[in-house]
Formats: C-alpha cells, structure tokens, sequence
C-alpha cells in the first residue's frame, strides 16, 4: 500500500504546483492586458489631442483632467500653464443663490389635479419610470420617482477599509433602485471610506468636512426637497447644528473645486436658474445626477462615456440641458466617472466604464437609494 501512496502524494502536489501556475499565468496575462488597454488608451487620446481642433482639444484636455489615472496624457501634451487655461475655457460660474424652497410642492395621488402637467404620467407599480435619452456623445437613463420620500440614502455604515457595490448598497438598504452617491476614497477601488458628510434616516453616520474645497451637502429634508447647499469651512459641530436646523433626513456630499488635483462641480440648476457655464462648462465623462421637479418628483440621471459604446461622456451643459427638458427646479452633480452606475429591479441599467467592473460597479460607502412604494 506504501509503495503506491507516495507516487500519488507527488502527484497531489504537482497538480497543486500546476493549479498554481495556471492562475499566476492568468494574472499576468490580465495585468498585461491591463497595461496594454492604459498605453492603448493613453496613445490614442494624446494622438486625438495633437490632431484635433482647437475647440475639441480644449474638451478632451478638460476630459482628461477629471479622470483619475489619465491626467497624465494632457501633461504630455500641454504644459501647467496651457492646462489651467484650457481648463478655464470650459468653466462655471460660481453660484451663490440661496434655495427658495416653496418652489417645491409635493403632490400626492390625493392632491394631483388634472391641471398637473404630470397628471398623465405612467409609473410602474412602485412609483417608478426610467426613459433612455441618447445624446450626441452619450446614452443617458433618467429615472423618475413619483414620491420623494422614498428616496433615501443607504450605505455600509458602520464604515470599514471596504465598500459595497452599488446593488449590495441598495439591498442592504431595502432599495429596488439606486444610483451612486456622494464624494469617496476610491484609491484601490476599496470604497469603504466616505468623504465629507454623511447623513442617514437623521442620523449623521459620517461627519468630516474640514480640508474640503467647495463642500456642498446634497439631500432631502423632511418635507422631502431636495436640498443643494455649499457648507465649505464648517466644523464638525456647525454641520451637526445644521443638519438640526435644515431638518436634513438623508444626505451625501460632493465638491464643487477645480484644480490640478480635483475638478468637480455640484449646483447645475437652482430655483429654476441654470448655472451659466464657459463653453461647455465642462469635459465629457460618465455622470450621475439627482434633481427635483416642482411636484416633488425625483430625477436621478446616469451617462455612459470613456469609451463605452464610442461614446465620450457627457459635459455640465448636456447635463443641464436634460434637467431643464425634465422640468428641474433643483439639480446637482455628484460623484461620475468610473463611480457612476445605476441599478433597477436587480439589474444594471448603468455599469462601471472600468472594463474589469463592466457587469456591475466599483465598490462604494454610500448611494441614493430608492425604496419600494409602502416600504420603510
């Protein structure tokens, strides 16, 4: 019986050395790949640059600087100089209004009239509709929620090292829709650490916003209007006060900054009011937006880009178009590129543009989740 044990045992253990180098084989011809779609990228981008008109090497220089890991092709192009210029053409305007919240009337079955613009609308059994808008540069989703008290904010609070994807997020959360949400950690795409303020069921679950450049606080109150308001240069303790104040149920945040580091934008439409923009105001990129009709009703808006179907992405100025088309009264930007994804019913509706998370999203602490009609 010996005699045979020990052939089999070096054979156990050759197959295991076999197993092994087989899925190191599969790493490096992943890693490879990998780098080949960045250099590919990397050189098709610096040869569309080089070759392009002046307006359109202006967007894709703008494009390329809201990116995390190309930034670098429009250094190899431009100079600080010509990039804080080129930047500069595509600017907004700061908007320093104060929301006037009776803009906002939230209608109910019971006090919908047949004068309503929206009397006529069709919605799904939860109070849902999702339209596919498809633009110049992009496809678009828009889903519109008839009531806006079920939109809240779900997350994987208490916060580890780790996020979720966006479906896990609104599981968790009791959700049958969600899009991503607010200002996050996303090195290593571990997205378990939230940036700025955090709010949920009127509990502040996150709480540090010094440091951050143009903070913006982006959620609902609990008259259920939605709520986009700069707090840049408060503390910890003045951003308890104000949520207090505001009555704030359910909020995330994100940065209205542009820089060498960051450029990001928030208010696209207040009190009606589009934000006036220098060109497009913008690059072109994958974006997530939330707004508000003046009935109450919630508009959450997803774009494709970085290649996705040929497609670019969308800017600030094809954002603020299609919330005007959608009656906005209030909108905001909030975190895009690779971060943007949409789920509805189980399904992605909008996925990561990073290849290796194309079926699903990047990990994320937190997301505007959107729940069941009746549901708690």
């Amino acid at each position: 019986m010996s005699t045979y044990a020990r052939p089999q045992k070096r054979k156990k253990k050759k197959s295991k050395v076999k197993v092994a180098l087989t899925v190191a084989g599969r790493l490096g011809i992943l890693l490879l790949v990998t780098i080949l779609v960045i250099c590919g990228t990397a050189y098709l981008m610096l040869f569309k640059v080089k070759n392009s008109s002046e307006a359109a090497r202006n967007i894709l220089i703008t494009t390329l600087m809201e990116s995390g890991q190309l930034k670098f092709v429009a250094r190899m192009v431009c100079s600080k100089d010509e990039i804080k210029e080129i930047v500069a053409t595509n600017a907004m305007q700061k908007m320093e209004v104060e929301q006037d919240e009776s803009l906002i009337t939230v209608e109910t079955s019971e006090t919908v009239g047949e004068e309503s613009p929206y009397a006529n609308e069709v919605f799904d059994e939860n109070g849902i509709r999702l339209e596919e808008i498809p633009g110049r540069s992009f496809l678009a989703k828009m889903m519109i929620i008839k009531d806006p008290s079920q939109v809240v904010v779900g997350s994987t609070y208490p916060w580890s090292e780790y996020g979720k994807e966006l479906h896990e997020v609104v599981e968790g959360a009791g959700g049958i829709a969600g899009v991503n949400g607010g200002l996050y950690v996303s090195t290593g795409n571990k997205g378990g650490q939230p940036l700025g303020v955090v709010v949920q069921d009127d509990q502040i679950t996150y709480n540090n916003p010094s440091g951050l450049a143009g903070l913006y606080i982006i959620g609902f109150n609990h008259d259920n209007i939605l709520i986009v308001d700069e707090i840049t240069g408060k503390s910890a303790n003045e951003v308890k006060a104000y949520v207090e104040e505001k009555g704030i149920r359910d909020a995330v945040s994100f940065q209205d900054e542009a820089s060498d580091s960051n450029n990001h934008f928030v208010p696209l439409i207040i009190n009606g009011e589009p934000r006036q923009l220098g060109g497009q105001g913008s690059g072109a990129n994958p974006r997530t937006v939330i707004g508000q009709r003046k009935d109450g009703a919630v508009l959450l808006l997803v774009t494709d880009g970085r290649g996705t179907s040929g497609h670019l992405g969308a800017t600030a100025s094809d954002l603020i178009s299609i919330m005007q088309d959608y009656d906005a009264v209030n909108a905001a930007n909030l975190d895009g590129g690779s971060s943007t994804t949409m789920v509805y019913n189980g399904k992605y509706e909008m996925t990561s543009v990073t290849f290796y998370y194309q079926n699903s999203s990047w990990k994320l602490p937190d997301a505007f989740v959107v729940r069941p009609k009746g549901g708690n």
